[in-house]
């Protein structure tokens, strides 16, 4: 039986980490073999101590100093055992019943990175910040031109991959950036990208949302210095 390795970042994320854990769980992940990766990115709320109670089960690993999304997920691949990596966000802005959508397309060979959009479809979109969607739609903008491609969400966390797609890229990127890394490196390695529509359940900074326009910045840097390296 094929087997799906599941990334999970977490920075401060207490108020919805057990919930997270709960649903993905319970998710079927097409009725893959899962092994959950989290990696704690030196918390200091007390999403550490939830996770100590998982670590008889689960793999949990740990930063020593905040380093970003980024670097944790980089820390993840290098303890992965799965044909398919997905990576899942702690917080419950993405459902991860939603996987049974992106997994078909690799698992029939139609694919080998899918994506979930959250622009192919609308349902529970009603907190997106009008900020984060304009980013958003000129970021995936910007990556279609200088990567000749059709995407419609380059920044979404729901990425699915085949293992050899991602485990000998080399992820520089520690932040946030790592989205248009990753989707910069897996075009220019030939990967057949596709996307299908998702949920989401944006929240605002109020409620724990770190991004801000400053990884905006961060993203458009990295999407022409990799377009050229």
């Amino acid at each position: 039986m094929k087997k799906i390795s599941i990334i999970i970042p977490v920075y401060n994320e207490k108020e919805t980490l057990r919930n997270i854990i709960k649903r993905v769980e319970e998710a079927s992940f097409c009725n893959l073999e899962k092994e959950i990766i989290f990696v704690d990115d030196a918390s200091i709320d007390g999403s550490s101590d939830i996770l100590k109670e998982y670590e008889g089960k689960y793999r949990v690993l740990r930063h020593e100093m905040n380093m970003g999304k980024g670097a944790a997920i980089r820390t993840a691949l290098g303890h992965l055992s799965g044909d398919i990596v997905v990576i899942q966000d702690a917080d419950l802005e993405y459902d991860p019943m939603d996987y049974n959508k992106l997994l078909p397309l690799i698992l029939e060979d139609k694919a080998d990175v899918v994506y979930g959009s959250r622009f192919l479809a609308r349902q529970g979109n009603g907190s997106f910040m009008l900020t984060h969607y304009l980013g958003n739609k000129v970021l995936t903008i910007i990556t279609n031109i200088l990567y000749n491609v059709t995407l419609t969400d380059m920044e979404t966390c729901y990425k699915v991959f085949r293992a050899e797609f991602i485990k000998d890229i080399k992820i520089e990127s520690d932040r946030f950036d790592f989205e248009p890394e990753i989707t910069a490196k897996v075009i220019k390695k030939g990967a057949r990208i596709k996307e299908v529509p998702i949920s989401y359940y944006g929240r605002i900074h109020a409620e724990g949302k770190k991004i801000t326009w400053k990884d905006g910045i961060h993203a458009l840097r990295a999407l022409l210095k990799y377009r050229f390296k």
